[in-house]
């Protein structure tokens, strides 16, 4: 017996077109994010749920929440005051205290943000998911502890010490977590930022990796797009060649975590042009 997924939507968000395509010229760009008024285009923050045979619950990220005050929430883009992921989860007959195990690819607020409670006046930022295991690289954990200048910005200080206070954190090395077990494998990458992981579910139609920001969406699943944000852009793409060429050879699927429009798409490629095909837009308890 597979284990179930789903898709689960989170707080949609809206950051600039051309930062998010980095050298890629708009003339390219916009047709497959058309920007608004203010050149921004919309992204999603799409987390996976897995339910195992066993009814063990998995999550895969959890977006960007509502943890922002006000005046953030509309800096960075933030669409919706109430805390959707938690929406979502209802929707699929879930609360956060039903989750067994939150998978972190990595630590930035557009998907870490999500495991802190909405944001109130005067209240310090609290954890959600009270029963759960977190799990995290331990490079990516370094990295948040200690950023670049470069992206400082990106992480949510009041975080870190929250997860290591709950005593539910696993922070991981190498390819598997003792939380999780042997049936999951973790891709790593370096190239928009030091100890991404990516997980892999195993599936009877072929595997399915939650890709994260190696490709947000459809559009960077093609070598060459790679987004402002990313660290060292040359060595994703070396990254992106790798994964996608191990997964086309194995049927496999990338679950994205901002493509508005999709969430899974299988991996296909022709020479050196990888792309997206057989595009699902939402996933609601389908056999991994």
């Amino acid at each position: 017996m597979s284990s179930r997924v789903w898709s689960i939507s989170g707080n949609a968000q809206r950051l600039d077109g051309g930062a998010m395509y980095g050298n890629a010229p708009r003339a390219v760009w916009e047709r497959w994010s058309p920007p608004d008024t203010h050149n921004r285009i919309a992204l999603a923050c799409r987390a996976m749920l897995v339910i195992e045979p066993e009814g063990r619950v998995v999550l895969l990220e959890t977006g960007i929440g509502a943890f922002f005050e006000p005046k953030l929430r509309e800096r960075f883009g933030v669409e919706e005051d109430e805390h959707v992921l938690l929406r979502s989860l209802a929707a699929a007959g879930l609360r956060d205290s039903d989750v067994d195990v939150v998978v972190l690819s990595h630590l930035h607020f557009d998907h870490a943000g999500g495991l802190l409670a909405p944001w109130e006046r005067g209240a310090d930022p609290r954890l959600l998911f009270p029963r759960a295991q977190y799990v995290v690289g331990e490079e990516a954990w370094q990295r948040a502890l200690a950023p670049h200048a470069r992206d400082r910005a990106s992480f949510i200080t009041a975080l870190q010490p929250l997860l290591e206070e709950s005593g539910r954190l696993e922070r991981v090395r190498g390819e598997r977590s003792d939380t999780l077990g042997d049936a999951y494998r973790l891709h790593r990458s370096d190239g928009h930022t030091p100890g991404l992981l990516m997980t892999e579910v195993a599936g009877d139609d072929g595997p399915i990796v939650f890709v994260s920001d190696l490709a947000p969406g459809r559009p960077w699943v093609h070598l060459p797009i790679t987004m402002g944000y990313d660290r060292y852009p040359e060595l994703l793409i070396d990254e992106k060649r790798a994964l996608f060429g191990d997964l086309a050879r194995r049927g496999g699927r990338l679950f994205f975590t901002h493509d508005p429009a999709a969430a899974m798409s299988r991996v296909t490629v022709e020479g050196e042009r990888f792309a997206a095909a057989d595009s699902v837009e939402e996933l609601r308890g389908a056999a991994a």
